[in-house]
């Protein structure tokens, strides 16, 4: 695939997938800060409002990071974090009686797996061209990693 077109379709990717996370922060948690956090305490989170505003901090920083390319595999572990105990508090899909109710915890618990699957790819191979930290290593005529001078070379 061509380079350019590499870049825009890794950029298209990076906001798609992180759209998810960015509207669940700026349209949901915030302002619906109190009934998110007694939803939050209703299922057994500790410290909900401390826990929701790291979470808000974690998908909002999380998202850029990932979005924008720079620090990317920190963002993306951030949103890991946050899909382990999200998945593990409101998707627990195994204590649920209901078969409707537990079919649809099922469904969204395997969303968040592929979405941890995701952060996993990002966090293993970074977020490509037409991104600021693909832009780093070239920018300076060398790559900080051997992966990334591999890369560099089309290896």
């Amino acid at each position: 695939m061509p380079r350019t077109l590499q870049g825009l379709v890794s950029v298209v990717g990076r906001v798609l997938l992180c759209t998810i996370f960015l509207m669940s922060a700026v349209g949901n948690k915030i302002p619906n800060f109190r009934a998110v956090a007694g939803a939050m305490a209703k299922e057994g989170v500790p410290a909900p409002q401390v826990m929701l505003a790291g979470a808000i901090v974690f998908l909002i920083a999380g998202s850029v990071s990932v979005v924008l390319g720079y620090g990317a595999r920190i963002g993306a572990a951030l949103l890991l974090a946050f899909l382990v105990l999200a998945t593990y508090y409101f998707h627990d899909f195994w204590t649920v009686a209901d078969p409707q109710a537990k079919q649809e915890q099922v469904i969204q618990f395997m969303k968040n797996l592929g979405l941890m699957g995701a952060m996993l790819l990002v966090i293993a191979n970074g977020t490509g061209p037409m991104s600021l930290d693909g832009c780093r290593p070239l920018a300076a005529g060398r790559a900080s990693t051997p992966l990334e001078a591999a890369a560099a070379h089309g290896g």
